[in-house]
């Protein structure tokens, strides 16, 4: 919808005669002077011998970009699109909207990505305020401003111990070279989402397993407490097929990371990435686009672990938000 707005726009102006400055700009009157550039005078200078039909048809060019704007904008006022909210409103959770496709969103001050069909979604991290501002501003300057209250999340504890010590401290030169280039990979994927709102379709359990583990729990690893776990562990024999839990694309295929072992990292778009551990085989590679139930690879026990499972992890905007909230309860995996 933007694109057709701002090809209506182009043909307007390319079109249009010129205009004094007491005329209208797009829909609002201006005060100021319009003062034509240099490449509009040079033109006009050229084009002095242009023959009065050249000028009709301009007009009459005008004149239909000017009906299509105006329908375009009937069709708009006939279907006003209704602002809506909907999702878990607590740390780990996300929230999906509607509003116009060509409305402005920010989230605390972040612009929110916006889908041609208006749909949009946000995340709150662990550790979030407990408050957030979402602000929406129309294509006509009304602006819609709503206070998110977030719910408080309790998280448990949970001990790891029998890991490699390797993975867990005291790493040499050699592990800490491996650990900042697997970083950069990890940076240089996330460059880049795609536009397809692939979430919109909603996500299925990537594999059947027991829970291990639970988004957000603070780990003790070989007695050493550590940062809070990002996603959720599904434990599973090795070689048990991994499906993509929602369409997207690839935008990380690595076997061989420090602690993530075989990793993916896949693109639903507007900002929101699954990330799969841990893999003991890769079927996808970078720049792959795969439709939900694809199978991606395989369990396994790569990277800093005990045992064969997939840790799944979900990043809206590099905020870590909880997987499990995204998947339907009656869906549960085994346990």
């Amino acid at each position: 919808m933007r694109e057709i707005l701002f090809g209506l726009c182009i043909a307007i102006a390319a079109c249009a005669p010129a205009m004094s400055g007491e005329e209208l700009v797009g829909t609002k009157a201006v005060d100021r002077p319009l003062a034509p550039s240099a490449e509009l005078q040079d033109e006009k200078a050229i084009n002095t011998n242009e023959p009065e039909s050249k000028d009709l048809a301009r007009q009459a060019d005008y004149a239909e970009a000017m009906r299509n704007a105006a329908e375009l904008q009937r069709v708009f006022d006939d279907k006003p699109v209704q602002f809506s909210l909907e999702g878990n409103y607590v740390q780990g959770g996300v929230v999906v909207g509607q509003t116009s496709p060509v409305a402005t969103v920010r989230l605390d001050g972040d612009e929110v990505m916006v889908g041609a069909d208006g749909k949009f979604i946000i995340g709150f991290g662990r550790d979030s305020a407990l408050t957030a501002l979402l602000v929406v501003t129309q294509v006509d300057g009304a602006v819609e401003r709503t206070t998110l209250e977030i719910a408080d999340r309790e998280f448990p504890v949970q001990r790891i111990d029998g890991l490699d010590q390797s993975k867990v401290s005291g790493f040499t030169e050699e592990q800490l070279a491996k650990i900042a280039i697997d970083s950069e990979k990890k940076k240089a994927a996330r460059q880049n989402t795609q536009a397809n709102a692939d979430w919109a379709s909603g996500f299925m359990w990537p594999v059947k397993g027991r829970i291990s583990g639970v988004f957000g729990s603070q780990r003790i690893l070989n007695g050493e407490p550590k940062r809070p776990h990002s996603g959720m562990d599904i434990a599973a024999a090795t070689g048990a097929p991994i499906f993509a839990p929602a369409s997207g694309t690839v935008r990380l295929a690595e076997a061989g990371m420090y602690f993530e072992g075989g990793l993916v990292l896949l693109d639903h778009g507007h900002w929101l990435e699954s990330a799969f551990l841990h893999m003991s085989r890769i079927d996808v590679d970078a720049g792959q686009y795969v439709e939900k139930g694809d199978v991606i690879g395989a369990v396994g026990a790569t990277g800093r672990v005990t045992g064969p499972h997939l840790h799944w992890s979900v990043k809206w905007a590099g905020r870590l938000v909880d997987p499990q909230l995204l998947v339907p309860a009656e869906e549960n995996v085994v346990n």
